[in-house]
């Protein structure tokens, strides 16, 4: 029987869909798989040159820990390997830009960390948002972070001002109480001295002076001078980096005058130039013999093994809570990386960390976390002043105002 021309070209076409069709499902479930094989990559941006070297030093180290701690050794979720790329942003906003848009573009990244600066970090939020990749803010702490430039892709195990402010103020402040503050003259020291005026008031302090200096500054006599002109009865410091302004404090002899000092007790370099402030009450992030729980026992003991001896510092916890929010987060989704499923797994996630149990805030994703009520004392065969523990500032004791509405 002849098969007329239109139905041999009706029978070819059908053919062909049906091949193609075909072809598109085999597509699928390759993409499908590939997906399933693919490393879930984490991009890392850190101070590792600048002003905040030592910050970027001990987050990275605490974000490699922490993947292996949460991972057991594996460094993989749900048979998905975890790979992370460190990039310098040299503690410079325009730097801290481009190398986002590297990790983001050329990298390919699931997940952005960091980073050491608030200046820095603050210049990359857009990013997160414009590329719909969560970051997991660590350890800048600027209330505008998960306030006033807050987008939901932005999730912070860092503390942030408001947090430390809290902590501060419950330190020192009361009523009748006169206050001086001295902070860098950046968003970390203008958001933290804003936040710490908040609480030092609701308490019924008065707040006499702020002074700003320039955060790259080696000199502070000035500022100190316009501090002391103000006759308080304290001064809180707030400051970041190896530039420290306690070797002024003490040259001018502020306690001699009668001025009390207070601040959060910093990292174990700057601990070291701190001498003169022994006896001084305040508050710390961390430090390494404080909180009491397994992951900071294990912490110490792998940190020691794999750093000559060395202990985490103030921000290593920091970087190990970053890691292990990410990895749970992951295990819950089994080790899908799409934002929203992860936005969604991630807002009001708890999830155990060196400081305790933290818990990521739905309203704007500021990890809820304890902090420490400390006093500086001499401990023999210790060459700096540490930290010793008055009492533990729980999570919903140090709440801070939820400021993105």
């Amino acid at each position: 029987m002849r098969v007329g021309k239109g139905k041999i070209a009706l029978l070819c076409l059908l053919g062909l869909i049906m091949i193609f069709a075909s072809a598109c499902n085999s597509g699928k479930k390759e993409t499908s798989n590939e997906a399933k094989e693919d490393p879930i990559k984490i991009g890392v941006l850190a101070s590792q040159t600048g002003a905040l070297e030592s910050y970027g030093k001990q987050t990275v180290r605490g974000f490699e820990l922490g993947l292996d701690y949460a991972t057991d050794g594996t460094r993989e979720v749900d048979g998905r390997k975890i790979e992370f790329i460190v990039e310098d942003t040299e503690t410079k906003p325009e730097v801290a830009v481009q190398k986002a848009t590297k990790l983001l573009e050329e990298d390919g990244v699931d997940f952005l960390v960091g980073s050491s600066s608030s200046g820095d970090t603050l210049a990359v939020l857009p990013l997160a948002e414009e590329y719909e990749k969560i970051m997991v803010v660590e350890p800048a702490v600027a209330d505008s972070i998960t306030g006033s430039e807050f987008n939901p892709y932005i999730f912070r195990t860092a503390r942030n001002s408001s947090q430390d402010a809290v902590a501060g103020a419950a330190a020192i402040a009361d009523k009748g109480v006169k206050i001086a503050t001295l902070a860098p003259d950046n968003s970390f020291g203008r958001d933290g001295v804003a936040a710490f005026t908040e609480s030092a008031k609701k308490l019924g302090a008065e707040i006499v002076h702020e002074e700003y200096a320039d955060p790259s500054a080696t000199d502070f006599t000035s500022n100190v001078q316009k501090v002391v002109d103000s006759k308080p009865d304290y001064l809180f410091v707030i400051w970041a980096g190896a530039n420290t302004p306690w070797t002024q404090i003490a040259d001018m002899k502020v306690q001699e005058k009668g001025i009390k000092i207070s601040t959060g007790a910093p990292d174990i370099a700057a601990l070291g130039t701190m001498e003169p402030l022994v006896g001084m009450e305040g508050f710390t992030v961390y430090y390494h013999e404080l909180p009491k729980n397994e992951i900071n026992d294990w912490l110490v003991k792998e940190h020691k093994k794999r750093f000559d001896g060395e202990v985490p510092d103030l921000f290593t916890p920091g970087g190990m809570s970053a890691a292990i929010a990410i990895v749970e987060a992951l295990k819950k989704t089994e080790g899908n990386t799409d934002s929203d499923t992860l936005i969604e797994t991630m807002e009001g996630m708890s999830f155990d960390t060196p400081k305790g149990e933290m818990t990521f805030r739905k309203e704007d994703h500021q990890a809820l976390q304890t902090l420490y009520a400390i006093k500086l004392e001499k401990k023999e065969g210790v060459p700096y002043p540490v930290p010793v523990l008055i009492r533990e500032l729980a999570p919903e004791e140090t709440a801070p105002p939820i400021r993105n509405k």
